[in-house]
Order: C-alpha cells, then structure tokens, then sequence
C-alpha cells in the first residue's frame, strides 16, 4: 500500500505540473552544443516560451508527453516514496526520540530515488522526445514526431531492442537519486524543525506545505545540471546500433556541453524547473502526507 500512495500522490501532482516541464525541455535543449548568441533563441524565458509554444502548435501542446508524464509519475514515485516509507516503518531513518536522521534519510532518499528512475526510465526516455516535437518554426533539439506513447515505445523497442528502451537511464538514475535525496531530506528535516519549534502550526498541513517548498528549492539546485545531460541523452538521435549520435554517456555529454556552451549551459531552464517542482512537491509531498493519514483512520476504523 505504501508503494500505490506514493505512486497516486506523483499522479496528482504530474498533472498540474506537466506544462512546466514542457517549457523546461524545450529550454534545455534550446542552443544545443552551440555557443551563446549563434543560435536562434525560441524561447527567451517562461512566459514567452509559453506564448511561443501555444502560437505555433496550440494551447493543448503545454500538455504534451502528459500520459508517459503520469505514468512516469505512478511508477517512479511509488517505487521512490514506498521504498522510503518502508524504509521509516522499519526504524531505520529515525533516533531514539523519534526525529529524522539527516544522514540517514539522505542515503535513503538517493537508493530510493535511483530504484524508481531505473523502472520509469522508458517511460522518461518517451516523454522526453514527445515533449521536445514541435512545428519547425520552434524546433529544438532532434525531433522524433511520435504520434503518442505506446507507438514510441514500440519504435523504439523494434528499432533497438529492449536495451533502446533504457538508453540514457544510467543519467536518469543519477539525476534522480541526487533530487530525490535532496528534495526529501530536506523537507523532513524542515517540517520537523517546524513542528518542534511550533511554527506554521494553523493548519496540519501548513508546515508541510512550507517544508515542501524547501525540498522544492533544494531539489532544483541539486538536480538541473543532471536534468540538463539527462534531458540531451533522452532526445539524442540514435544510429543503428542504438548508440547516440552525439553523446557516448553522462561524462562526454558534461564534457561537450561545457566545451561548447560553458558552465552555465548546465542551469539552462532552471527557471520552469523550479516552477515545476515547487508545486510539483508541494502536492506530492502533501497529498503523500493526505493520503497516509487517510490510510491510518481507515485502519483505525476497521
């Protein structure tokens, strides 16, 4: 059960969050292995890239890659979240007063966060290159015009084999690991420091809502420089063996990018992934709050 929590709560959450995500591709793929100011710049910062988007392929394109997304979003955060949970049920993240260890969730965090991005890599893999397709007008980035997530899957594994599915997954696991460890031991820490100390106590769910924020701003600092390489690997063209026609793995990707774009280009579209992942984990971590509370009174009542 505390595996389906975790995965409903990332499905909630995938839903409102997905356009960000869009708008966060697209800028990180945007000027790839070119330096700045010789290439076009599509979309100059969140509001434009949005206006831009729904001019050239419509209003409904800010939802692209949404079944993959939600998928995604059940497999990863229930592997993630069920695995840490079990984790606490056990007693191994917190001291003998009951309060979190820093150290320990950390670990936690990252083995669970590794665990759930190598189930829900083919699933990122696709949302990747559906989300990144666009009208020539605004393309960025290899396009591979998939009419939708069961037909990509099927390409992919036909053209490649089952491996082709899992291409760029070891950049997804690192990715992953260093966000899902930041993002939750962050907002553990915080939220207890919050009740312990009485602040932000009007509500249940207050301190949870201010901790979430937190894990949100640690998790966008940790995680955009793997999201960048993991973002390139994902929508590479590939040859016929399955191998990338540009990048061998994380550390050539990380090499060519700072050869050809600099050091900053590994930040390119922090922007939308802030606003994605601030209201992102605030619902994820709030409806994971809602929903094992949800599931105590149920057992209590039966």
């Amino acid at each position: 059960m505390d595996f389906v929590i975790g995965g409903m709560a990332g499905v909630g959450a995938g839903f409102f969050s997905n356009p960000f995500d869009v708008v966060k591709t697209r800028m990180q793929l945007q000027g790839e292995l070119r330096a700045r100011g010789q290439h076009a710049v599509y979309y100059k910062n969140i509001p434009h890239a949005m206006f831009t988007i729904v001019k050239h392929d419509g209003i409904t394109a800010l939802q692209k890659g949404l079944a993959p997304a939600l998928w995604f979003q059940l497999v990863v955060n229930g592997v993630r979240l069920g695995i840490y949970q079990q984790a606490d049920n056990y007693g191994l993240l917190r001291d003998e007063k009951g309060n979190t260890k820093f150290a320990n969730s950390l670990f936690f965090g990252f083995v669970a966060g590794m665990s759930g991005a190598f189930f829900g890599s083919p699933l990122q893999l696709v949302k990747t290159q559906l989300m990144s397709y666009s009208s020539k007008n605004i393309a960025v980035g290899t396009q591979h015009a998939h009419p939708g997530m069961v037909n990509a899957l099927r390409k992919i594994y036909v053209k490649n084999g089952l491996g082709g599915l899992w291409r760029g997954a070891h950049g997804m696991m690192l990715r992953n690991s260093i966000g899902s460890a930041s993002q939750i031991a962050s907002y553990a820490i915080c939220k207890e420091w919050m009740n312990d100390n009485n602040m932000f106590q009007q509500s249940k769910y207050l301190s949870a809502f201010v901790a979430s924020n937190v894990g949100a701003l640690a998790k966008t600092v940790g995680l955009t420089p793997m999201d960048v390489i993991m973002t390139r690997l994902y929508n590479q063209a590939v040859d016929a063996n399955g191998r990338g026609m540009l990048y061998n793995g994380v550390i050539d990707c990380a090499r060519k990018i700072t050869q050809a774009e600099g050091l900053l280009a590994f930040y390119k579209g922090i922007g939308p992934t802030y606003l994605r992942q601030a209201p992102h984990t605030v619902l994820l971590l709030v409806f994971w709050d809602i929903l094992k509370d949800l599931r105590k009174s149920i057992e209590l009542k039966a």
